[in-house]
């Protein structure tokens, strides 16, 4: 009797132990489902947000390929689509990020003064003195970022737009002024108001001619020589040019006997 009731216990022990093995187990599965449950959402909604920076990323790629588009067109006649084909995204996500082609072509202007003024600014703190600020204005103005053919196309296509566009007009109004002051300010270093101011329109007006005689495929000029033809412009005016009043003061005199004062 006793020894049945011993396998009774411990048929129940080994029961007992099979209940509670499998209650684990399932309690087990029950927390792991659990945690997969509520981490899926987490994963699933950090793959649908967008990487830090991106829209940053993307519009600089637009507006890059909107550049390259224009100067293979040579016109403003381009679709978003021919734009964002270029760019490798599609025109829905080019009109997100600009509104509509004129939007992306004012900041496709922006983006070519800014770079323009980043470059100015920094060859004018390198430059140590009035001529050597001006070479440096020269230098950059024929940048061979800004000296690309795809660049020069793109400046013209901007030019004839601004007949029609009064935004487009203002923003290469805002160039002109700011050739023309960073000119000015140098030569007035040098010469007398007026005469810098004569000066600094010329040299200008070069500048923009050589843009323009540079998209005549047939007769290109290159940077070195379209820097040669503004610096002899430059020095050939500079030497007939009367010094200005602040400069002639700085300069020393010399006395009847030599000596310098």
């Amino acid at each position: 009797m006793t020894h049945l009731l011993l396998d009774s216990t411990y048929a129940a022990a080994i029961f007992q132990e099979k209940i509670c093995a499998k209650s684990n187990r399932e309690r087990f599965l029950l927390i792991n489902q659990s945690i997969k449950n509520n981490l899926a959402p987490v994963h699933r909604s950090w793959r649908g947000l967008p990487k830090v920076g991106m829209e940053r990323v993307r519009r600089k790629a637009l507006v890059d390929a909107a550049l390259r588009v224009i100067g293979d067109h040579g016109s403003l006649t381009v679709t978003m689509s021919d734009i964002a084909r270029q760019a490798g995204v599609s025109p829905a996500l080019a009109h997100h990020y600009f509104g509509s082609k004129e939007q992306l072509l004012i900041e496709t202007i922006r983006s070519l003064l800014r770079q323009l003024r980043n470059d100015t600014v920094a060859a004018l703190k390198a430059a140590r003195t009035p001529r050597a600020r001006l070479a440096a204005i020269i230098r950059v103005s024929f940048h061979a970022d800004q000296f690309a053919p795809g660049t020069i196309a793109a400046w013209l296509a901007f030019y004839a737009e601004a007949q029609r566009s009064e935004e487009t007009r203002r923003f290469l109004v805002i160039y002109a002024r700011r050739l023309r002051s960073n000119l000015l300010a140098d030569l007035k270093a040098l010469l007398p108001a007026d005469a810098a101011e004569r000066i600094a329109e010329g040299a200008a007006a070069m500048i923009d001619g050589l843009y323009i005689r540079q998209s005549l495929k047939s007769a290109p000029i290159g940077i070195e020589a379209s820097i040669a033809l503004t610096e002899d412009y430059l020095n050939a005016l500079l030497a007939t040019a009367s010094p200005s009043p602040r400069r002639e003061k700085e300069r020393p005199h010399r006395t009847t006997q030599g000596q310098m004062t």
